[in-house]
């Protein structure tokens, strides 16, 4: 569609604001069918009318098309009237890839051969999974609001219960721990409603009941008797994170799975989503997500690695204070991380350039890191200098990274962003891994830096919870259309995958 005068701006914008408003039931309606609509990686379920339009203008700058909603409106309208079973469509690449087609075919036509496969048969092999989150602090409270937000039609993970350590008094803390869920200074307001059931030890958030379980060792814990079985626990207190201590969560009647939410130690798997989940077995038990910072890299690192070669590099990451370091001075356990994290810049170790070593065996050896804790209490930035097996330049760089964060299978891990105006609060709510900074890659032959915007809250926890899924087995085809590349193109996205 060609961009309207300026005579017809305000009128375009009111149009396309209709379309986005009349989009939002349709979304429903499939959401609740547990077909979710994604546009370019990013979900549009639980979205206003503002958030799908500035999702489709964010596309229309990375994409380079002027496709909007007056192109993706009718094909959602096909899909809302399809008998369509259990799915993940990006409407955002359905859309582009028919404009960019030469298939000689109508719209309805081209929407419906794409959804062949998943209309009128079963295309769910895995059951609904209970789900415990064991601590509930910055990870553990995004993690439930993000299982809340997943629930769909009731068949994916499923939280059950809340572990945490035995308080003065339950209730109390249970409103408390309402209070911390329902508001966020970093991450705002919880997108739905909270009711506190004092006497059942609940809460009961957008329909699902969360029991709150108080118990200082795991091991002692039956969450049978709670209705919980076969629980997949996402351990996100810090208090295990080798094999031995973790295992505990095993000798709990009725949980069957752990996933740590940082990296596990000795000789426990470490699983970045979109890079090695294809090493989850069925029969393991014990699972890490890795660390934020390596969650970040580790996506761009394959990449790179697979496209141009990585001869050796550092990772320095800008990151964000947490709440294991002191408010004020203070003894710590640590080195520098005594020293006031509100008030000044600390440099500390970094675990991250390691773990790649281990997820990217290729890549062992080759890096080094470390870590500046900075006063912003959220949203990273990890800088890597890389030098590579070829020359490459700027242009080169940053246009194979765009393709990878529209077009392969790593696209909710790699964002892209080409603005010369972000700043770390820009990315705080964004779900990808790591967000390049396309206006800050340098490139000088076989050297290049590149930028990554990393929200190590939310986008860790969006990872976190891709795990989590894999590990439970939940698992839905995809529908996106048929891209028109050529040969070199189709090459350099199997890379990229």
């Amino acid at each position: 569609m060609a961009r309207p005068g300026l005579d017809g701006v305000f009128a375009d914008w009111k149009e396309r604001e209709a379309l986005a408003e009349s989009m939002i039931p349709m979304i429903g309606s499939l959401y609740r069918r547990n077909v979710v609509i994604y546009i370019h990686g990013v979900p549009l379920y639980n979205q206003s009318v503002i958030d799908l339009m500035k999702a489709h203008r964010f596309v229309r700058q990375i994409e380079q098309n002027e496709m909007s909603e007056f192109e993706t409106h009718p094909i959602l309208a096909i899909l809302s009237h399809l008998d369509l079973s259990p799915a993940h469509v990006d409407i955002g690449k359905l859309t582009t890839n028919f404009m960019a087609d030469d298939h000689g075919l109508s719209m309805a036509e081209y929407v419906k051969s794409h959804c062949d496969a998943i209309m009128g048969v079963e295309t769910v092999t895995h059951e609904p999974r209970d789900v415990v989150v064991y601590g509930f602090g910055r990870i553990g409270r995004l993690a439930t609001r993000l299982l809340v937000e997943k629930t769909g039609g009731g068949h994916n993970l499923i939280q059950k219960a809340v572990v945490l350590r035995p308080p003065k008094d339950e209730i109390k803390d249970l409103n408390r721990r309402a209070s911390l869920l329902r508001r966020d200074s970093i991450h705002g307001s919880f997108k739905g409603t909270i009711r506190v059931d004092e006497e059942n030890r609940v809460l009961i958030c957008n329909g699902n009941v969360i029991k709150f379980i108080y118990a200082s060792n795991p091991a002692d814990i039956d969450y049978t008797s709670y209705g919980i079985n076969n629980a997949l626990i996402i351990d996100s207190s810090g208090a295990w994170r080798d094999e031995e201590g973790l295992s505990r969560h095993l000798e709990s009647k009725g949980a069957s799975k752990v996933l740590l939410t940082t990296s596990a130690k000795g000789a426990l798997k470490n699983i970045v989503s979109g890079v090695n989940s294809d090493q989850i077995l069925p029969e393991d038990k014990i699972i890490g997500a890795a660390s934020c910072t390596t969650n970040a890299i580790v996506p761009v690192l394959k990449c790179i690695n697979d496209r141009f070669g990585i001869v050796q590099g550092h990772m320095e990451t800008v990151h964000a204070y947490t709440d294991d370091q002191n408010l004020h001075d203070n003894i710590h356990s640590k080195e520098r991380r005594g020293r006031s994290a509100p008030l000044n810049m600390v440099l500390t170790e970094s675990n991250a350039t390691s773990s790649v070593g281990k997820l990217l065996p290729e890549l062992a050896g080759k890096l080094t890191g470390n870590s500046i804790r900075v006063p912003v209490p959220n949203v990273s930035m990890a800088i890597l200098n890389l030098r590579l097996d070829c020359e490459t330049t700027r242009d080169e760089v940053n246009e194979f990274l765009r393709g990878v964060s529209l077009n392969s299978s790593m696209n909710r891990q790699v964002g892209y962003t080409e603005s010369n105006e972000v700043v770390s609060s820009d990315f705080v709510g964004d779900r990808h891994a790591g967000m390049i900074d396309a206006q800050a890659t340098i490139a000088n032959g076989k050297q290049i830096v590149l930028y990554v915007w990393y929200d190590n809250e939310f986008g860790y926890t969006c990872q976190v919870v891709r795990v989590a899924q894999k590990m439970a087995g939940i698992k839905y085809p995809t529908v996106f259309g048929t891209p028109k590349v050529d040969a070199e193109e189709a090459e350099t996205a199997l890379k990229s995958a």
